[in-house]
């Protein structure tokens, strides 16, 4: 088992943090959301409540998991970054979403960065992965600022999602 009870992560205008109970209702909205759709959604309450109890035990099993996106400003929670892995990833994803109202500011690019650049560090994983939905625009940028490349090869569940892989530098 790992402790994680303090893991927190702050950037310029962010902080990471552990998710919470009250971050669940939030989550579970964008998850019934169409925005859901590149994630295999929308997803009904019992499947949002799956994934993010999957996003927390993942700490306990990995090491690794997800953080939900604050203010540092305000406090308030913007949207989630993670290192996905287990049964349903076949390799280690960086992943993040914002919250409707959120998108365009820089925070996934600033949230993912950060959560990278700790992977890369704490953990010494030599590459990363970012599955992403062939329509999602906006997630592709964020990829691409991150320095990550299209990965053809790359293993994936779903074969229409495109992979972008992160390599350690």
């Amino acid at each position: 088992m790992f402790e994680t009870d303090a893991m927190t992560i702050r950037t310029e205008r962010l902080r990471l943090r552990m998710p919470e109970i009250g971050d669940f209702e939030a989550y579970a909205r964008l998850m019934a959301s169409p925005r859901s759709a590149g994630m295999g959604g929308p997803f009904d309450l019992r499947a949002a409540w799956g994934m993010f109890c999957h996003d927390v035990a993942l700490w306990q099993l990995f090491g690794h998991g997800a953080l939900m996106i604050d203010l540092t400003e305000t406090g308030e929670c913007v949207g989630q970054v993670g290192i996905n892995h287990g049964p349903l990833f076949p390799e280690k994803e960086l992943g993040w979403f914002v919250y409707d109202g959120h998108e365009g500011r820089g925070y996934a690019t600033e949230a993912a960065l950060a959560l990278r650049d700790w992977a890369f560090g704490t953990l010494k994983l030599p590459s990363l992965v970012s599955y992403i939905a062939p329509g999602n625009v906006a997630s592709i940028a964020v990829a691409r600022r991150l320095g990550a490349r299209l990965d053809p090869a790359a293993p994936r569940d779903d074969p229409r999602d495109l992979v972008y892989r992160h390599l350690a530098s």
